[in-house]
């Protein structure tokens, strides 16, 4: 099975997590995925392959050298988002020619070019696109195709010689849990790499300092007719507590380093609504200042309206920058294996985060690399197959120079 064809198979699992189940993995379709995966490296010869309850798979391509070689690793994740479906997934290849790609003429769902210019870098390429019912899941499906395509193209090709190399799958990363379970320790590595992120080149060391906000308020109902100076409207006590925080601090109008505040979901009734946002920032500084801002407004509303309104206020990750940067030279193995291969690095920061922020400040410096994929989370979301296969093509360049810099 080529690296294409991996990927087309592993779209066709549906593994959307849940951050409302309270279980790891979220959902069972993560599980199941795995399961198929170890066959799957069984069949490729690793080794130490072990797969939990919890749905962490990991498993070993020995050096093929008795050189003392560091062991590093890669990690992608099994679960895709639960912003859009991942269920019966169906893509298919078109060779673009420039302008518009019908997804689906019966609904009119179409990938503009107008809309997301992008599409006109991969003019001549086969792109991998959905009917536009689903997400595609190249985020990270292509990262996971990319890792075990590029460990057996190692293993059938021993003059290319390699140290101890570590691969793993997490689950559950798209709802911020994806390192919840991850034993660094049982990993054993120096450093490692997520393949995870988007078009051709990307190479990351810093991302948000991230958290979760969710603000419930509570009002009083009573009967419409008789509730002059009685009812207290909680669905309007958020709408007004959301029209507080800065607009220009949402993420439609915020770019490169500015953080934002962004309103994830909201529901409610007159005598009860709450508001998830996400917070974000690059500077921790500013991250600090965001979360403060929420607390003052929640206070705001409660001296206005007494004992209406409640914060839950959670940490996800941090920028890990402050780990990866002292081990800079990570950072530059990576940059130099994607030159080797005809990449061009795009050195710059995620404006969102990966496992390997979490992993970073666990003890595992893990900068993020391309997997190829754009337009993530959604029905436009596509994959050029130049961009997957030069994912693969460098991973293979980091292991083979880490063995001859060693």
């Amino acid at each position: 099975m080529n690296l294409i064809d991996r990927f087309l198979k592993y779209v066709t699992f549906d593994t959307q997590s849940d951050e409302e189940t309270g279980n790891t993995p979220s959902t069972p379709g993560q599980l199941v995925f795995a399961q198929e995966l170890v066959k799957e490296l069984k069949e490729i010869g690793l080794e130490d392959i072990t797969l939990d309850d919890k749905s962490y798979l990991m498993a070993t391509l020995p050096a093929n050298t008795t050189a003392d070689i560091p062991t590093i690793g890669f990690v992608a994740h099994l679960d895709t988002s639960p912003d859009m479906s991942g269920k019966d997934v169906q893509p298919r290849i078109v060779t673009y020619k420039g302008g518009d790609i019908v997804l689906c003429a019966e609904e009119n769902i179409v990938l503009s070019s107008s809309m997301f210019p992008e599409l006109n870098d991969y003019k001549g390429q086969d792109i991998i696109v959905t009917n536009g019912k689903t997400l595609l899941g190249a985020d990270d499906k292509a990262g996971v195709a990319a890792i075990i395509s590029a460990v057996k193209y190692l293993k059938d090709h021993p003059e290319i010689k390699h140290g101890r190399i570590r691969i793993a799958f997490t689950p559950d990363e798209e709802i911020g849990q994806g390192a919840d379970h991850f034993d660094v320790k049982k990993f054993d590595c120096e450093w490692a790499y997520t393949i995870d992120g988007g078009q051709i080149g990307e190479l990351e060391y810093e991302n948000f300092n991230a958290a979760g906000a969710k603000v419930t308020f509570k009002g009083l109902n009573v009967h419409p007719g008789y509730a002059k100076d009685k009812m207290l409207n909680a669905c309007l006590l958020a709408t007004e507590f959301a029209s507080w925080l800065p607009v220009s601090q949402r993420p439609e109008h915020t770019t490169a380093y500015e953080g934002f505040f962004h309103l994830t979901g909201m529901n409610g009734t007159v005598e009860s609504a709450t508001l998830s946002y996400i917070v974000r920032d690059h500077t921790r500084s500013l991250f600090e200042q965001k979360k403060e801002q929420l607390r003052m407004l929640v206070k705001r509303m409660n001296e206005m309206h007494p004992g209406s309104t409640t914060l839950e206020l959670r940490d996800q990750y941090y920028n890990m920058r402050e780990v990866v940067e002292p081990k800079k030279f990570i950072v530059d193995l990576a940059f130099e294996a994607m030159e080797a291969v005809g990449v061009t690095p795009l050195v710059k920061p995620i404006r969102g985060g990966t496992d390997g922020a979490r992993l970073s400040f666990m003890g595992l410096p893990c900068p993020n690399i391309f997997a190829g994929g754009l337009n993530f989370h959604g029905r436009y979301e596509f994959l050029p197959v130049q961009s997957l296969e030069k994912s693969m093509q460098t991973i293979i360049k980091i292991a083979e120079l880490t063995a001859q810099k060693s």
